[in-house]
């Protein structure tokens, strides 16, 4: 399980089989660089060039070695037919700052590093490649969700290191398996060496005294569950030292042994937190899976005929959510490996279920549907059975089970279980029996939410051990503490859909209790309760409720699910295409949705590395060539606004929404054409707040154009920090002078604004149309200038009742001219922002006068209660609170004297 760890023993853990998503899923790792007995030391003693070639070889041949998930064992295609190209973020070395697991799939390193890991369409060149500095990392952390290719990655790399055509400046590399050797408690560097490569016969100290010439590769690093917290004193700088495995490991990553030699380290993100304590100079490189043109080599690669390949890709890229997970590599080789057994002697496909769970589901009826025909009950039986091992695997974080294990499940069957999990056969030599793992994590963690609601009778839960079958305590285990559970419960969702309890049923021959259904939703209900305070307004805050009512994708069941909530708050959130469709979903079935918010918040694009791929060949498939740039400027404006999906829920027939909340999420122009046609069309949307700084003036002229509909009824408008200038005032004044609702208008911290901005902006009030109220424009940048014209509005234009100029230079002229103003019986203002701190004693004695003649009137720094998180203030283009030309971006203390 990512994250999960287990204690010490699980140094001898073995290995279970991840997908490999570049061809197929992989066994377990061979053992590289296995050096024949006959190679000899060179003249310098050390092991020779032809010893080299000869574990070269020996590489590639191991290294090529594969088998298919939920097929009979076969010569399996080699990893260069199969291999397609992953797309990867590089981060600076030192510089990996994101919070633990949030590097992954959702939140990358792209998001942590501030904008400085850079998208590489590589997949090993960019390992080992000087930085911009020039220097070369010693030490690269490969990261990636389960399925992502992390081990595929590490067979290429070797492959190529084989091969002789990448990595060249290694004259070794040894590559440990975390999950799938047997490692004793006690060992030297040397005999790490040594266990790598069992027929070695030169000494292993050989070999490691030239330490720049050595890759050590850590694949799956988390599975050794030890501390990474040791003795610095205790560590080891010798590599012949024995030492307790958990230190000699230390050493090897702290860098007290073999300083010079490099690491390669793949793992999980879940478990990133701990081992970047230990590193230091360090490089990650996150895997983002396939881009939209990588997954279309990908089907053309995987299929030898290129019909079916091209009715493959279209099938798959019709289903929208089915193709926007083949991101995710195992996913590509799971629909490509069940649409590959449909076209068998078929000339067209079949629906497939939108969902993974239906993906699954469907998968699975195809490998059993000729399985065991005349006894139903075995298979049912095995299915159970598997489920429970599954189960019991999930909650003791195992991923590897011994084969006694499977034998007392009754799992023996060789009919069945190759097609759902691998067997590692020891090698010769090695002391212990086969072990199995399923296939992939993910297939273990489905078959664990089936065990909870699979129907079974008194017979049957006899035989399934002493696991309790109690839906909610898997929920509230997941609600506090067992967020590694996630992928579980949300299959649970889907296997309680309607459509997959008749799906089971008919196709698979196995019920669903119907009590599972009506747990999950008393628990999503009461999950978001207790969330929410006591006698605020009943919010979801949690992605992963969307997840879940994403995967059972039934309109009844979200609407019961959401309908005792009225608010949407997500807040520092990636959001990908996946989670932009699950919350589409669930927004246009969420009836009392009145008031949304999203506040540093990012949407990422429909295909964010369509624009880096597009110029890339696909290589090695037939007629594919370069494409032109002009085709990558095209595929950027042809792809789809970030927040499209969003607004396009938003407008649905039955929406309730009062409040949209859009603060620092990166906003584009597009984004503003999008939210304009919101307004335009939306009658119910009264307040829109987006605090951005990227929307600039050709955003918010789009706006207007939304805001002068006739269908727009917009109460409060907030454009803070949006980076607008007096270009775009005309705009805002033609709104002022046609929308007859507007009451509020916000500006502040528009630096670009000016006296100029103001004055145009006082020219629309004139001939104001709307029921103007407030008007804020702290932080403008303002002068006395414009205080003429403002002045002139606070009897002649719209009742304004607030007006803030909070941190501007007005200077003492412009002040006592709004005064001279307020002064007057018929002025309605009853707030004005100014910033006080600096004024000169006679200024502040006019001021005290006014507050004595207009009581009413409140008079003071506006600004200080309404201002952006530090978080969100990180993300502006300014730095830490500065903008352009180191203004402070927050209110500011004047001290100067203004008379």
């Amino acid at each position: 399980m990512a994250g999960s760890a287990s204690p010490c023993p699980a140094l001898s853990r073995l290995r279970s089989a991840a997908a490999a998503p570049g061809a197929s899923p992989a066994p377990p790792a061979p053992s590289p660089a296995r050096l024949p007995s006959e190679a000899p030391l060179g003249p310098d003693g050390t092991a020779g060039s032809g010893h080299r070639r000869d574990s070269r070889e020996h590489m590639v041949q191991e290294s090529h070695q594969d088998r298919e998930l939920g097929t009979c064992p076969r010569e399996s295609p080699s990893l260069h037919s199969r291999f397609t190209i992953l797309t990867i973020t590089r981060e600076p070395r030192s510089k990996h700052g994101a919070k633990d697991g949030a590097v992954g799939t959702s939140q990358g390193c792209t998001s942590a590093s501030s904008g400085a890991a850079t998208t590489s369409p590589t997949i090993t060149t960019a390992l080992f490649e000087p930085d911009r500095d020039g220097q070369t990392p010693q030490v690269v952390v490969l990261v990636g969700a389960p399925g992502m290719g992390k081990t595929t990655m590490v067979r290429r790399v070797m492959v190529e290191w084989g091969e002789g055509t990448l990595h060249t400046q290694f004259d070794f590399v040894f590559c440990i398996d975390c999950k799938a050797m047997v490692l004793p408690m006690e060992a030297s560097v040397a005999d790490l060496v040594s266990q790598c490569c069992p027929g070695l016969r030169v000494p292993a100290g050989k070999i490691l005294d030239d330490q720049k010439k050595i890759l050590f590769i850590f694949d799956g690093f988390e599975a050794l569950g030890f501390s990474l917290v040791q003795p610095e004193a205790e560590l080891s700088s010798d590599p012949r030292e024995v030492k307790p495995l958990e230190l000699t490991m230390m050493s090897l990553l702290k860098k007290t042994v073999l300083p010079e030699s490099s690491l390669l380290i793949t793992m999980r993100p879940a478990a990133l937190g701990s081992l970047r304590q230990c590193l230091k100079g360090e490089c990650y490189v996150e895997i983002l899976g396939f881009s939209a043109a990588r997954r279309k080599e990908y089907f053309h690669r995987y299929f030898e005929n290129p019909n079916k390949a091209d009715m493959a890709f279209r099938f798959a890229r019709s289903n929208e959510i089915l193709y926007s997970l083949c991101v995710i590599p195992v996913m590509s080789w799971t629909t490509c490996t069940v649409l590959e057994q449909e076209l068998c002697g078929k000339k067209n496909l079949i629906d497939c279920s939108k969902t993974t769970t239906g993906m699954i589901l469907f998968y699975l009826s195809q490998i059993l549907k000729h399985r065991d025909k005349d006894n139903p009950q075995v298979l049912q039986k095995f299915l159970l059975q598997l489920c429970s091992l599954a189960a019991e695997g999930i909650w003791k974080h195992k991923v590897v089970f011994e084969e006694k294990e499977i034998k007392d499940c009754g799992l023996d069957q060789p009919s069945l279980l190759p097609f759902f999990l691998n067997e590692s056969i020891p090698r010769e030599g090695e002391d212990h029996d086969s072990v199995y793992a399923f296939t992939h994590l993910h297939l273990q963690e489905f078959f664990a939410a089936m065990f909870y609601v699979l129907e079974d009778d008194e017979e049957m839960a006899s035989s399934l051990g002493k696991l309790d079958k109690n839906v909610n305590k898997l929920l509230e285990s997941y609600n506090k503490s067992r967020k590694d559970l996630n992928v579980t419960v949300r299959f649970l969702f889907g296997l309680v859909s309607q459509k997959s309890i008749e799906y089971m049923d008919k196709t698979i021959g196995c019920r669903i209790s119907p009590r599972a259904r009506e747990e999950l939703l008393e628990w999503l209900q009461g999950r978001h309760r207790g969330l929410s305070q006591p006698g605020k307004v009943l919010k979801v805050s949690e992605m992963d409720t969307f997840h879940f009512l994403f995967e059972m994708n039934e309109k009844s069941f979200a609407q019961s699910a959401l309908g005792h909530f009225t608010d949407l708050d997500l807040r520092d959130t990636k959001l990908t295409l996946y989670d932009q469709m699950a919350l589409s979903f669930c927004i246009q079935h969420w009836a009392g949705l009145g008031c949304v918010t999203f506040q540093g918040c990012s949407f990422q694009r429909q295909d964010p590395e369509a624009e880096l791929d597009a110029s890339v060949p696909c290589s090695g498939i037939p007629g594919a060539g370069g494409h032109p740039s002009a085709l990558v400027v095209r595929r950027r404006e042809e792809l789809p606004c970030p927040i499209h999906l969003l607004c396009r829920a938003l407008r649905h027939r039955d929406s309730a929404l009062q409040v949209l909340r859009l603060q620092w999420c990166q906003l584009s122009e597009s984004c503003c054409a999008e939210l304009a046609a919101l307004l335009a069309e939306h009658p119910g949307l009264a307040r829109l707040e987006l605090a951005d700084s990227s929307l600039g003036d050709s955003g918010v002229r789009l706006l207007c154009e939304g805001l002068r509909a006739p269908g727009c009824s917009l109460r409060i408008l907030r454009l803070r920090y949006s980076r607008i200038t007096s270009a775009c005032c005309e705009d805002l004044a033609a709104v002022l002078s046609t929308n007859t609702c507007l009451e509020e208008l916000d500006l502040s911290f528009s630096e670009g604004l000016r006296d100029a901005g103001v004055e145009l902006l006082c020219e629309g009030l004139q001939h104001c149309a709307s029921p103007l109220q407030t008007l804020r424009l702290g932080s403008c940048r303002l002068s006395g200038t414009c205080c003429q014209a403002l002045a002139v509005q606070l009897l002649q234009g719209p009742r304004l009742t607030c007006l803030d100029l909070s941190d501007n230079e007005l200077g003492a002229q412009g002040v006592l001219q709004l005064c001279q103003q307020l002064r007057h019986p018929a002025c309605p203002l009853q707030m004005l922002g100014l910033s006080t701190d600096g004024f000169s004693p006679a200024l502040l004695q006019e001021l005290d006068a006014l507050r004595a003649l207009q009581p009413v009137l409140k008079i003071g720094n506006l600004l200080e209660h309404d201002v952006p998180q530090a978080g969100a203030m990180a993300r502006l283009p300014c730095h830490r609170g500065l903008l352009p030309g180191g203004r402070k971006a927050l209110p500011s203390v004047r001290r100067t004297s203004l008379l």
